[in-house]
C-alpha cells in the first residue's frame, strides 16, 4: 500500500496521508462499528477525486481492489463512513458554496459544505433548506444527500432527494458526468453513448422496463424512505429519466459526489409552536392523522413518551426545569406551523383536534418561549450521550418508518419488542411521518449484549416490515442494517438492486459492504470494543 500512496502523493494536490493518528481517527464514525482505512485523502478539487478513482479501477482491472469510501463529518450512525482501503475526506477543502441563485432559490454546493453553515447563508437571503438533520450544525451537505437525510421540517417539506436538483458526479473509472431530469429524447441520446454513462443508463433503463411490475410493488407507502435503492424515481411516465434520485441516499456506492445543485424552500422566521399531551398513544396517533390532513399542515409534527421525559428527569433534571410538570403525559407532540398568512387558523383548528381527543395543549409565538419548549424535544442528548460504565445507548434500530395509520401499532410494538428482552425503552421522533427512534442501552463489547443486538434487530425489524414499514427512513442502511434490506425486499428485489450496484460498479470498488453483499458474519468482527461519540463532543449528539 505504500507504493500506492506514493503514486498517489505524486498525482494529486491534496494530502495524502497513511500515519497511524490520520487512520486511528477515521476508523470510527457515529456507529457501532470500527474500520481502519489504510490511506486517506484529502482531495482538494475534482481532479483529485478523478485521479484516484481511475487509478483504482485501473488497478482493480489487473485484479488487485483497493476499495474507494467518501466521507463527510463522521456522523453517519450506519458505518457507511468507513472503508479499509482509501478515504476520500471532504470537509477539509471541497467545503465551498459555489453560487447562489436569489431567483429561483437553487444553490450549487461541494459536498464537503458544513450543513449549518450552508443553512445560515440561505437564511440571509430569506431560503432555507428544510430537510436538515438534527446533526446539521456539524454534518456535511455531501453527507445529507448520501443518506437522503431529513428532520424534523419533513413531514411537510420531504426529505434531501427532493431538493437535489442535479449532481455532479465521479463513476468507478474516473469518468465524471452530470445527472439531472432529462426528456425522453436526450435518454435516446444517452443510450447511444460509448462510454461508461451509456453503459449506466442502458443498464438501469433495461432493468426498469424488464421489472416495472416488480419495481412498482417494492414502493413502501411510507412519507420517506432510505433502504435500498430508490429505482421507482428514476423513470417517469412522460419517458423522462433521471439517476439522480438513485444516487441520492446509496451512500457512496454508485458514485462519487463532487457538487450539487439543491433547490430550497422561502423561510419564514416567525412560527406558531403547540405542545400537545396525550394519555394514550391511540389519542396522540389519531390527532397525528387528523393534524397531517389538515390546512395548512404542519411544518413539524414531533413526540417524545413518557419513557424519555422519566429517563430526563432522573438524569438530569435541570434540562426539564420550567418546561414540563410532572406527572408527565403518556405523549407529549411538537406541533409547529410556518405558513405565513394562516398561523392562528391553524392552530385554531389543531386546539379543536387536541381537545376533541381529549388531551391538553398550550401555544407560544415568541421565539425565546419556543426555546424554552423545544428544550424538551433536544433533552433527548441526554439520552443518546449517557453511559454507565460501558453501556450505552447504542443506534442499530434507531430510524425505521411505518405508515402513519400503523402508529399505535408501532408503538405498542416497539414496548413489547424491548420487554421480551429486559430491555429498557424510551421513544422519541418524527411521529407525524411515522418515523420514530430507538435507541437500547447495551454493552457493545460484552458478548451477551452483542447477541442481544442481534436478536432485536431481526424482531424489531420484522415489526416494522409486517406494518408496511422501512428499516430506515432517513439514515440509510449501511453496513449495520445492509444484512436486513432482503428481508424488507424480497430475494427479487434485492437482486435488483445488486444489479444496479453492478451497473455503477462493476469491480466492486465504491464503498463495498454496504448496502449491498453483507452479511451477520460480516459486520460482527467490526464492532467496536466500546462505542463512543468523542469526535462529536463538540457538539451535543442529537437525533
Amino acid at each position: 500500500m505504500n507504493k500506492v500512496a506514493h503514486y498517489l502523493q505524486e498525482h494529486l494536490s491534496g494530502e495524502v496521508l497513511t500515519s497511524q493518528d490520520a487512520r486511528r481517527h477515521l476508523s470510527c464514525d457515529a456507529s457501532i462499528l470500527t474500520v481502519t482505512p489504510s490511506i486517506v485523502i484529502y482531495p482538494r478539487s475534482e481532479s483529485d477525486v478523478r485521479k484516484a478513482t481511475r487509478f483504482t479501477w485501473q488497478l482493480a482491472e489487473r485484479g488487485k481492489v483497493i476499495p474507494i469510501t467518501a466521507r463527510g463529518s463522521g456522523t453517519d450512525l450506519t458505518g457507511a463512513a468507513l472503508g479499509e482501503g482509501i478515504m476520500l475526506v471532504f470537509p477539509a477543502h471541497m467545503n465551498k458554496i459555489l453560487e447562489l441563485d436569489p431567483k429561483t432559490g437553487g444553490v450549487a454546493v461541494q459536498p464537503g459544505v458544513n450543513f449549518g453553515k450552508l443553512q445560515q447563508t440561505l437564511y440571509t437571503h430569506g431560503r432555507f433548506l428544510p430537510s436538515y438533520p438534527a446533526s446539521l450544525d456539524y454534518s456535511t451537505i455531501g453527507g445529507a444527500i448520501a443518506n437522503n437525510a431529513s428532520g424534523d421540517k419533513s413531514v411537510k417539506y420531504g426529505a434531501t432527494r427532493n431538493y437535489v436538483r442535479s449532481l455532479r458526479v465521479v463513476l468507478a473509472n474516473g469518468e465524471v458526468i452530470e445527472t439531472r431530469r432529462i426528456s425522453k429524447r436526450e435518454l435516446g441520446k444517452k443510450l447511444g453513448l460509448g462510454t461508461m454513462e451509456g453503459d449506466i443508463y442502458r443498464a438501469i433503463d433495461g432493468l426498469i422496463e424488464e421489472n416495472k411490475d416488480l419495481i412498482e410493488g417494492s414502493v413502501k407507502d411510507v412519507s420517506k424512505n432510505s433502504a435500498g435503492y430508490a429505482i421507482a424515481d428514476v423513470k417517469h411516465k412522460d419517458g423522462s429519466f433521471d439517476l439522480t434520485p438513485l444516487i441520492v441516499g446509496s451512500q457512496g456506492t454508485l458514485a462519487i459526489v463532487t457538487e450539487a445543485v439543491v433547490d430550497t424552500e422561502p423561510h419564514v422566521p416567525s412560527t406558531s409552536l403547540m405542545i400537545a399531551e396525550f394519555d394514550t398513544i391511540e389519542s396522540a396517533s389519531e390527532a397525528v392523522l387528523k393534524l397531517r390532513a389538515s390546512s395548512p399542515s404542519p411544518s413539524v409534527l414531533e413526540m417524545v413518551d413518557q419513557n424519555l421525559l422519566n429517563f430526563i428527569d432522573e438524569n438530569n433534571t435541570n434540562q426539564l426545569k420550567g418546561a414540563v410538570d410532572k406527572p408527565f403525559s403518556k405523549v407529549m407532540l411538537f406541533i409547529e406551523f410556518d405558513d405565513a398568512k394562516h398561523q392562528k387558523k391553524a392552530v385554531k383548528k389543531a386546539g379543536k383536534i387536541i381537545d376533541s381527543l381529549g388531551g391538553k395543549y398550550a401555544v407560544e409565538t415568541d421565539m425565546d418561549q419556543q426555546d424554552n419548549f423545544w428544550k424538551i424535544r433536544e433533552s433527548v442528548s441526554t439520552l443518546t450521550s449517557y453511559s454507565k460504565g460501558e453501556t450505552r445507548h447504542l443506534p442499530i434500530i434507531e430510524d425505521a418508518i411505518v405508515p402513519v395509520e400503523q402508529l399505535p401499532a408501532f408503538v405498542n410494538g416497539i414496548y413489547e419488542t424491548f420487554e421480551s428482552l429486559k430491555l429498557d425503552v424510551a421513544i422519541w421522533g418524527h411521529i407525524g411521518d411515522g418515523n420514530l427512534h430507538v435507541m437500547p442501552l447495551l454493552n457493545v463489547g460484552q458478548v451477551g449484549d452483542r447477541q442481544k443486538i442481534f436478536k432485536l434487530m431481526k424482531t424489531y425489524f420484522s415489526m416494522v416490515i409486517s406494518l408496511g414499514g422501512s428499516i430506515t427512513g432517513q439514515h440509510g442502511d449501511g453496513r449495520v442494517k445492509a444484512p436486513f434490506l432482503v428481508e424488507q425486499y424480497g430475494q427479487d428485489v434485492y437482486a435488483l438492486f445488486e444489479q444496479v450496484k453492478s451497473a455503477f460498479d462493476p469491480h466492486g470498488i465504491l464503498n463495498p459492504g454496504v448496502k449491498i453483499g453483507v452479511t451477520e458474519n460480516d459486520i460482527k468482527p467490526l464492532f467496536r470494543k466500546d462505542y463512543s461519540l468523542a469526535h462529536l463532543y463538540d457538539y451535543l449528539p442529537r437525533l
